[in-house]
């Protein structure tokens, strides 16, 4: 008895080591949360730019400054900076969150820029699309101009907000016919044209219900109309299409603007064949325009103050020499107000690139049609250089040396 009950304490005590350890001894595994998707979060394309291109943005300076974009005329190059910062995939600052109309103003600002396809790769992964109908149209415009058209009719059919809007009725319409619901599409097209006429899109609707008739011209003035042009076989080339559309059309990947600097030895085109080929400028062209700014007549000296301080800013030093010879030229402040001016100057010390991208372009879309003051344009060129955004920064410098004169 003895000897069976030893036996039995010692199996006990073996099933008491072989098992498992305690939950106090078992190893603890941290599982970060992670972060909800923001604004900025889905990329468009590879843009070289860095994961950390939103850090310490201004929140208030983003929300103020997207919906400009798609809005106001940039130049190429300010178009071509808005294009690589608005299809980064990168984290947004804290505080910005997911908000749709900001969503539908960086993907609305890509198309009219000219990059339908980064705008189309972010709006695919858009939570919500169902339920806001300006995310949503962005989205099915940019299939039809793809050539998506069953994309585009699903986006449509998804849609729960809205939808009595007269362009989801005619997205209906076209949708319903191209299914061969006649009788459908004939009622909605006929509700659509009661709460908006719309003689172009009437006479190739018409055309697509009956099937006869003479559609008259092609129109290229958004993707329905493309859409419709498309299908009823009429000759695209013939019609001129709206800005967003031929970007869309073009099928080609977004590129840096491609600078045509004249022939000549002047040092204003020197200093902008070197920066337009991504090489340094020379320390004496350097010198030399700033020689030849302080020498100017008084009809050449604006030009010539201008070409200087732009070559300055991106290829000059901090010497004294140098620092006494710009402090000298009479080039006025430009447009932007004060208040702007030095958050741009902060936000390029700390090398805060998405800020200073940000700020730059906000001048440069109220500089309007008239391009930037060369005031402006020296600030832009010397913060984006100093953040450390340099091809576009030699953009910028390019840019306003051959409109110097």
């Amino acid at each position: 008895m003895l000897k069976l009950m030893q036996r039995i304490l010692f199996l006990a005590s073996a099933l008491i080591l072989a098992s498992p350890a305690p939950a106090a001894f078992a190893q603890v595994v941290e599982v970060a949360p992670l972060s909800a998707p923001d604004v900025f979060s889905t990329p468009g394309r590879q843009t070289g730019l860095p994961a950390d291109l939103w850090r310490g943005a201004s929140v208030d300076t983003l929300n103020l400054v997207l919906p400009k974009l798609a809005q106001k005329p940039l130049s190429p190059a300010a178009a071509a900076l808005a294009r690589r910062v608005l299809a980064t995939g990168a984290p947004g600052p804290r505080g910005l969150g997911a908000d749709p109309a900001l969503l539908a103003a960086r993907a609305n600002a890509l198309v009219a820029l000219g990059d339908p396809r980064a705008a189309a790769a972010i709006l695919d992964r858009a939570p919500g699309l169902d339920r806001d109908a300006a995310l949503s149209r962005i989205a099915a415009e940019g299939a039809l101009l793809a050539g998506d058209d069953g994309r585009a009719c699903q986006i449509a059919q998804a849609l729960t907000v809205g939808r009595d809007d007269v362009y989801w009725l005619r997205l209906r319409a076209y949708c319903q016919a191209i299914a061969g619901k006649g009788a459908q599409a004939q009622l909605t097209f006929d509700l659509a044209q009661a709460q908006a006429r719309d003689e172009t899109f009437g006479r190739l609707m018409l055309a697509k219900l009956s099937g006869a008739g003479d559609p008259g011209a092609a129109s290229l003035r958004n993707g329905l109309d493309y859409a419709l042009s498309r299908s009823l076989g009429l000759d695209l080339a013939a019609a001129k299409p709206a800005p967003v559309v031929a970007a869309a059309l073009s099928g080609a990947e977004p590129v840096e603007p491609a600078w045509t600097v004249p022939e000549g030895d002047a040092d204003r085109l020197v200093a902008a064949r070197a920066l337009a080929a991504g090489q340094p400028v020379p320390g004496e062209v350097v010198m030399r325009l700033l020689d030849a700014a302080a020498k100017a007549p008084a009809a050449q000296r604006a030009g010539a103050q201008a070409a200087a301080l732009i070559v300055w800013a991106y290829a000059g030093d901090s010497s004294p020499d140098q620092r006494g010879r710009i402090a000298a030229m009479g080039v006025a402040e430009g447009r932007a107000p004060a208040g702007r001016n030095l958050a741009l100057a902060a936000a390029a010390q700390e090398k805060l690139l998405g800020e200073t991208a940000m700020l730059a372009l906000w001048t440069s879309a109220e500089a309007g049609e008239a391009g930037l003051a060369p005031g402006d344009r020296v600030r832009i060129v010397q913060a984006l250089r100093q953040a450390g955004l340099n091809a576009d920064a030699r953009n910028f410098a390019v840019e306003g040396l051959l409109a110097a004169s």
